[in-house]
C-alpha cells in the first residue's frame, strides 16, 4: 500500500514539472505560426504567389512579402516550403534596418500520414553538422562551440534538408545581409518539423547565424540520443525554470493523441529532444489553459506519458485505409517489429489539429464545420490521402 502511495506521489511531482498553462502572448505566437506553416501546404497545390497570395491564410499576413518557394523530390526525399519576410516595421513607417522584423522559413509536411508512419522505419545514418555538406570554401570564422559526437539522423530527413538547402541557404544569406536585425523563424509541421530542426542546426552551428528560432508542430524524432542532446545543447533546452520555458528558442509543439512525435521508436535508436510544448486538449480549439510547457526530453506529463497501448492496431488501420492486403499488413508489421505498447489513436485528425486543422490549402484554412473539433472516422469509410 505504501509503495503505491509513494508511486502516486512521485507521479504527481513529475507531472508538476510541466507548467500547467501558458501566457496569452505565447499562445498568440504559437497560433500565428501554425497558420504560417499551414500556408506551406499550398506549395505543390495551387501555389503561393508574390507579393504574398494564396487561397488559404495568406490574407492574414498583409505585411509578409514572399521571397521564394521550393518543391523537390517525392515522399521522404521531398521538401516543400516558402521563404518570406515580415515588413511590419516598414508598414509602420520605421527604418527597415533598424526594425524588429522577421524572416520566415516554412517547411511543409507530408500529405499522407500513412506514408509518414511507414517511412519512419528508415534506418538512421551518421550526422555531421561541421563542416556543412556542399559548403565548399565557405567556412565559419571560428570552430563551432558544439560537437555532435556519435550522432545519427533519419536519412530521409537529412536527404530532404539537403534537397531544400540549395534554395534556402543562398536566400537566407542574402536576406541576412539586407536585413541584419531581422530574426529568422523556422517553422515546420510533421516531417517538415524534422527538416526545420536540421536546417536550424546548420544555420546556428555551421554558419554561425544568431537570432534563429524554431517552432515545429507534430515533429517526429529526428535522430538518436546523442543528436537529441546536441539539439538541447545548441538551443539551451535543459532549463526547468517556468519563466524561461516560454523563452526557449526551440518550441516542439505536440498534441494529445498524435503518435508522430513518438516515432520512430526508441527501439530503433531514436530519442526526442527538449523544448516540448504539449497541447492537452484532444479536439479543436485549445485555449491557454490547455497547453503546457514541458521539462526535459521526455516529460511524463506531456506526450511521453501517453505511450500506453498498441501502435500495431493503428498501423493495421492505416494500411487498411491504403488498400493494402492482409498478408502484406502482417508481413509489414513483422518487418517493423512494432511493440505492443501504444494505444489505438485516431491520428488522422490528431496529427493535423494544431490550433487549426493543418494541411488544407482551401479558403480560410479549413471548412467552416471543421473548426469545431472532430469526430472519430468511420472505419468502413475509404478516405483519400491522409
Amino acid at each position: 500500500m505504501w509503495r503505491l502511495f509513494w508511486l502516486a506521489v512521485s507521479w504527481q511531482l513529475l507531472a508538476g514539472l510541466a507548467s500547467a498553462a501558458i501566457s496569452v502572448p505565447f499562445f498568440a505566437d504559437l497560433e500565428r505560426l501554425s497558420r504560417l506553416v499551414d500556408i506551406s501546404y499550398c506549395i505543390g497545390n495551387t501555389g503561393v504567389h508574390k507579393p504574398f497570395q494564396c487561397v488559404s491564410r495568406c490574407k492574414d499576413f498583409p505585411a509578409l512579402s514572399l521571397v521564394n518557394t521550393w518543391s523537390t523530390g517525392v515522399l521522404m526525399g521531398d521538401s516543400c516550403g516558402y521563404i518570406a519576410h515580415d515588413g511590419a516595421d516598414e508598414a509602420a513607417g520605421l527604418e527597415t534596418r533598424k526594425g524588429r522584423g522577421s524572416i520566415i522559413v516554412a517547411f511543409r509536411g507530408t500529405y499522407s500520414i500513412t506514408n509518414t508512419i511507414v517511412d519512419l522505419s528508415t534506418v538512421p545514418q551518421k550526422y555531421v553538422p561541421y563542416p556543412s555538406p556542399d559548403d565548399g570554401s565557405k567556412m565559419p570564422r571560428e570552430p563551432p562551440r558544439h560537437r555532435c559526437d556519435n550522432c545519427t539522423v533519419h536519412m530521409g530527413f537529412l536527404d530532404s534538408w539537403r534537397n531544400a538547402r540549395r534554395v534556402v541557404l543562398p536566400e537566407l544569406q542574402k536576406l541576412r545581409a539586407e536585413y541584419p536585425s531581422y530574426s529568422i523563424q523556422l517553422v515546420g509541421h510533421s516531417l517538415g518539423g524534422a527538416v526545420a530542426c536540421l536546417a536550424a542546426l546548420e544555420l546556428k552551428v555551421s554558419l554561425g547565424f544568431d537570432g534563429v528560432s524554431v517552432t515545429t508542430f507534430g515533429e517526429p524524432r529526428v535522430g538518436n540520443y546523442q543528436l537529441a542532446r546536441f539539439v538541447d545543447d545548441v538551443f539551451g533546452l535543459d532549463g526547468d525554470n517556468d519563466e524561461a520555458l516560454e523563452a526557449r528558442p526551440y518550441r516542439r509543439v505536440t498534441h494529445a493523441n498524435d503518435p508522430v512525435p513518438l516515432l520512430p521508436l526508441e527501439e530503433w535508436g531514436y530519442h526526442p529532444h527538449g523544448g516540448e510544448v504539449y497541447i492537452t486538449k484532444p479536439n479543436l480549439t485549445p485555449s491557454e489553459s490547455d497547453i503546457r510547457t514541458c521539462v526535459g526530453d521526455s516529460d511524463p506529463a506531456c506526450s511521453a506519458g501517453a505511450e500506453s497501448a498498441s501502435l500495431v492496431k493503428t498501423v493495421r488501420r492505416l494500411l487498411h485505409f491504403s488498400r493494402v492486403g492482409a498478408g502484406t499488413v502482417r508481413a509489414h508489421l513483422e518487418t517493423l517489429s512494432f511493440p505492443a505498447r501504444f494505444r489505438l489513436w485516431e491520428l488522422f485528425f490528431a496529427h493535423r489539429d494544431y490550433f487549426w486543422r493543418l494541411g488544407l490549402c482551401v479558403p480560410g484554412g479549413d471548412p467552416a464545420n471543421w473548426g469545431k473539433g472532430w469526430a472519430a472516422p468511420d472505419p468502413d469509410q475509404e478516405p483519400g490521402e491522409l
